[in-house]
């Protein structure tokens, strides 16, 4: 189905918003030895340049909404883009110090976004949601494929080296402030009394069931997904495999992965439907954990496949709860915010969780059994966040004639009270 030109320009924007949120914290993770032996970082730094911005999605994700009423949603989005821009240009730089405050400027602009898309899908296109999402989950797992498959090789192609290489991704910014550009004339400029009224968030989430089915599935996917993605090449290696073949394995996951991203809001329909999905997709992700487990070499290709499209169809899922489940943007972006905010703090803890259980246990098995095991309440929270309905919130205090409910698109938005 394609887009009605109204809708076109914006549906390229949120797509190349998408295409920024995370190449150039993938990029880091190929290029890592060339950044060791250029800088003398230690391991534990290291880690820091991928961890960062991890916990900055976390961190940072409660403020999005705020943010988003108080400036407009369109203007704070161009502004994740000048973030992610001046990020990519600081790292440029040669101090250690502009490295780490590069990498925390990069994360603070894709942890708003990312919290801030759901409700621009929710709002401009809610005949097309499922085709909306699956697009803009499937640009967060092609882009990141692209930038971890082709950073070593154009570094070695172009003579750049690291800084310059990692800088390249920043284009993809640029580019999505040129399309983004437009969309701030969407919002008119309101008075400083709707402006605070605004500014009173979404309340009750925290006590509403749904929310927080869909909060544990964002949580648990995430963690999930840091948790295989970190140390997935390394239980490759352990096994025999050549480390450059470990990496391809990784590459493998994600592009296959793509497919399932797209895939999953699209046949979701209905909450007997959608669960089944849910299902569907740990039961793949189960199935490629114990392969991992029995045949890790001999079977490597089915395993990554099996792991992409069960990983591609449980982020999109996530995804798509949130715009389903919130019944207007305002709303939207205060549950994006919730579980967001849990999900990445867990999923920060994931990868550190399972190298401690590796380390302990020295081997892969009780690590592998564990992310299986997370699987399981990971299903049962997809299963009820699947349930039709929406969540209930309030305004902290009771609205006044003529106070701004949801963030503005064209002209002003009124109500007289909270979205049910």
């Amino acid at each position: 189905m394609t887009p009605p030109r109204s809708t076109l320009l914006p549906a390229v924007g949120v797509i190349l918003l998408g295409a920024n949120l995370r190449p150039l914290v993938v990029a880091v993770s190929p290029l890592l030895g060339a950044i060791r032996a250029d800088t003398g970082l230690s391991v534990s730094t290291a880690g820091l340049l991928t961890t960062l911005p991890v916990l900055c999605f976390g961190v940072l994700a409660p403020l999005a909404p705020r943010l988003g009423r108080r400036l407009g949603i369109e203007l704070t989005l161009l502004l994740t883009m000048v973030l992610i821009t001046a990020g990519a240009a600081v790292r440029l730089l040669q101090p250690l110090a502009a490295l780490l405050a590069g990498t925390v400027l990069i994360g603070a602009g894709i942890a708003i976004a990312n919290v801030l898309l759901p409700g621009v899908i929710k709002r401009d296109f809610e005949r097309r949601v499922g085709l909306m999402t699956g697009l803009y989950t499937m640009t967060l797992f092609a882009s990141p494929a692209l930038a971890a498959g082709l950073s070593v090789p154009l570094e070695r192609a172009t003579g750049l080296g690291w800084r310059r290489v990692l800088a390249l991704w920043g284009v993809l910014a640029v580019a999505a402030i040129i399309v983004w550009l437009p969309q701030t004339r969407r919002r008119t400029r309101v008075s400083a009394a709707d402006t605070k009224a605004a500014a009173r968030p979404v309340c009750g989430l925290w006590r509403n069931p749904l929310a927080w089915a869909v909060t544990c599935f964002m949580g648990l996917q995430a963690m999930t997904f840091y948790m295989v993605a970190a140390w997935l090449p390394t239980l490759l290696a352990d096994a025999g495999m050549s480390g450059v073949t470990a990496g391809v394995m990784l590459s493998l996951s994600s592009v296959v992965g793509i497919a399932g991203a797209f895939l999953a809001p699209m046949l979701a329909g209905g909450a007997v439907r959608t669960a089944a999905i849910v299902v569907a997709g740990s039961v793949l992700y189960v199935i490629a954990l114990g392969g991992l487990l029995v045949a890790p070499i001999a079977g490597a290709y089915l395993w990554m496949s099996l792991l992409g499209l069960g990983q591609g169809a449980a982020i999109s899922l996530a995804l798509l709860f949130i715009v389903q489940r919130a019944p207007d943007i305002r709303h939207a972006a205060q549950l994006s915010s919730m579980s967001q905010c849990f999900g990445y703090v867990l999923a920060a803890l994931g990868p550190l969780a399972l190298g401690v259980v590796h380390q302990a246990t020295g081997g892969w098995t009780i690590p592998l059994l564990l992310v299986i095991t997370v699987l399981i309440p990971q299903t049962l929270s997809g299963v009820l966040a699947a349930r039709d309905g929406h969540v209930s919130g309030y305004p902290d205090e009771p609205p006044v004639e003529g106070e701004l409910l949801a963030f503005p698109s064209s002209g002003r938005c009124q109500g007289t009270g909270p979205a049910r």
